[in-house]
């Protein structure tokens, strides 16, 4: 199977990674300048800091995508603030299937954009994290997988055949959903108040304070509720039933958060990525204001928590 992915950002690199490992695929990576080049005479270096190993993969490189070049599959591994200057590109493309992975809230103006049927775009959030360096990614995750799927309906038969079979062999784990512009809206709802502490504490989450990590959670439970005003259909089970104060789940969220604040671990999978990813988040907390407008909704701990983090603008100048 021909396979592109498009991006070679900490993600691409390792979805890259994980794709190889089939030998039946042949993968080529969106790359540019110098990293391309590190890429192009070293190899792709990832140094997988759970498991503590490192390897190093060739692969072939691009740097542009022209309109008659033809994948069996094309994975776009970009941030989302990013998308509207490929999509052009994307959308002019002859290869059929798509699939888009990282933190994007707008999962039904992407499908719009690329004015291709549903069932040939699908939507995918992949479970991993870290950081990129001079000559090497390093990838933190437990177990490397991906949730996938349609924007509003659950990928046609054919279109999961075709993932299966590109991760076949491969130790990387497919969770198949059936409405990625919900999944991914209620993970932006967890995520965002998370950066909003993280950039109030400096970068430092282990300066974050019993009552912030609380108030993260509660944050996010109103977010959840602000997307039902707006007629969003929460996987309450998932989501909001693990920010609500009282429950099983709210308690286990709150352990997560701990590990999260007070671990070198929580730091590469969190606070790293919000540091050097102000770009994305402001993006995405761009997409929530827009929606808190339309639905009107008191969120008061969220208010709160964006109130006593530092500007976008102050962020940008400090992090690029």
């Amino acid at each position: 199977m021909r396979i592109l992915v498009y991006g070679a950002g900490v993600l691409g690199c390792e979805l890259a990674h994980a794709l190889i490992q089939n030998k039946k695929n042949v993968v080529t990576l969106l790359a540019r300048g110098e990293w391309k080049e590190m890429i192009d005479q070293k190899g792709l270096t990832i140094r997988h800091w759970v498991q503590r190993k490192t390897t190093v993969d060739r692969v072939q490189t691009i740097d542009t995508l022209a309109p008659d070049d033809c994948y069996d599959l094309v994975f776009v591994v970009m941030q989302a603030g990013q998308l509207p200057q490929v999509l052009p590109i994307l959308k002019e493309n002859k290869s059929s299937y798509f699939v888009f992975v990282g933190n994007d809230p707008q999962a039904k103006q992407v499908l719009e954009a690329m004015q291709r049927p549903a069932d040939k775009v699908a939507f995918g959030f992949q479970n991993t994290a870290g950081r990129r360096e001079h000559d090497r990614v390093v990838s933190v995750y437990a177990s490397a997988g991906m949730t996938v799927g349609g924007a509003t309906a659950p990928l046609s038969g054919a279109f999961r055949t075709r993932l299966k079979t590109a991760f076949d062999g491969v130790k990387y784990r497919l969770s198949f959903y059936g409405d990625m512009d919900e999944w991914l809206k209620c993970h932006a709802a967890f995520i965002l108040p998370i950066c909003y502490v993280c950039y109030a504490c400096n970068g430092d989450l282990r300066r974050a304070t019993k009552q912030q990590r609380g108030a993260i959670l509660d944050a996010a439970y109103e977010a959840c509720e602000m997307l039902k005003a707006i007629g969003i259909p929460v996987n309450d089970a998932d989501n909001t039933e693990n920010f609500k104060p009282g429950t099983a789940g709210r308690r286990q969220m709150e352990a997560m958060l701990f590990v999260m604040a007070k671990t070198p671990l929580g730091r590469l999978c969190a606070s790293d990525h919000a540091m050097h990813a102000v770009g994305e988040m402001h993006y995405l907390d761009d997409a929530f204001e827009a929606m808190r407008k339309q639905a009107g909704t008191a969120m008061p701990m969220w208010e709160k928590l964006r109130s006593e983090m530092p500007s976008w603008d102050a962020l940008q100048k400090t992090n690029g």
